[in-house]
């Protein structure tokens, strides 16, 4: 495993952190354009949470990218990168549709992102 990728749980992690970054994408793009989104989440409660989603994604996604370019090599971090791109839908259609479209599956998710930007603070560090 060296000769392909010396730092493997550092690849690892950038699977785990990548999958979170696209299914969170996934979730917040169907609330876009603001004025679709489901009935459920009209209100200025539901605004919140997409806003919110939406500033921890653009962080998570920064932080994902200079994680990923600073402990992979350049080829390992396009082939899983894409890898997840490809195969994270999937895992987004198992999910119930209650889940993706309402302020449950919204809260979940911040509370996942949180969780991945505090680790992926403590592995920069």
């Amino acid at each position: 495993m060296d000769a392909i990728e010396p730092h493997w749980i550092s690849l690892l992690w950038f699977a785990v952190f990548a999958t979170v970054c696209t299914l969170s994408f996934l979730v917040i793009a169907g609330m876009f354009p603001l004025h679709s989104r489901p009935d459920s989440l009209k209100s200025n409660a539901g605004l919140v949470l997409v806003a919110g989603n939406a500033v921890l994604l653009a962080a998570l996604l920064i932080g994902t990218a200079i994680f990923g370019y600073s402990e992979l090599r350049w080829s390992t971090l396009i082939v899983v990168a894409g890898l997840v791109v490809l195969f994270s839908p999937a895992l987004f259609e198992i999910w119930p549709s209650s889940f993706r479209d309402g302020s449950k599956g919204l809260v979940t998710l911040i509370a996942i992102q949180l969780l991945a930007l505090a680790t992926l603070a403590k592995n920069l560090s």
